[in-house]
Formats: C-alpha cells, structure tokens, sequence
C-alpha cells in the first residue's frame, strides 16, 4: 500500500465515522463530534466529554452504542 492508497483509506473511514457520529447525534447518543487536530483521530463529546480517538477505535464506539439502542 503506498501513500495514496492510505491517505485515501483514511478519508473513507473519516466519512463512515463521520456518518455513524451524525446517526448517533440524531439518536441522541452523543452531543457533539468533529475532526480532531490529527488526521487519524475524530473528536466525539459523549457524556458531557469530548473524546479523541484513533479513527478504528471511534467506528466501533460508534457502532456498538448505535447498536445498543436497536
């Protein structure tokens, strides 16, 4: 995998996290997400607490707490 190949396989997991955070914020779930200052994080205020978390790690946040609430 070069360079490219990663750049844009970290956009496409940027944008899948991005759509889960945006259900879970419409669900109630959380308050607030955003781009964190580092490209392989995503900022995620759950609880009253901003979390920054590798973008992996924020996927499976997101999706076992949207999959609690099914």
């Amino acid at each position: 995998m070069n360079k490219h190949d990663i750049k844009e396989t970290t956009l496409d997991l940027r944008e899948e996290v991005h759509k889960l955070a945006e259900a879970a914020f419409h669900s109630h779930l959380i308050s607030g997400h955003g781009d964190s200052e580092y490209d392989d994080e995503y900022q995620i205020v759950h609880e009253g607490k901003p979390r920054h978390m590798p973008l992996v790690d924020a996927r499976s946040f997101l999706t076992d707490l949207l999959e609690q609430t099914n």
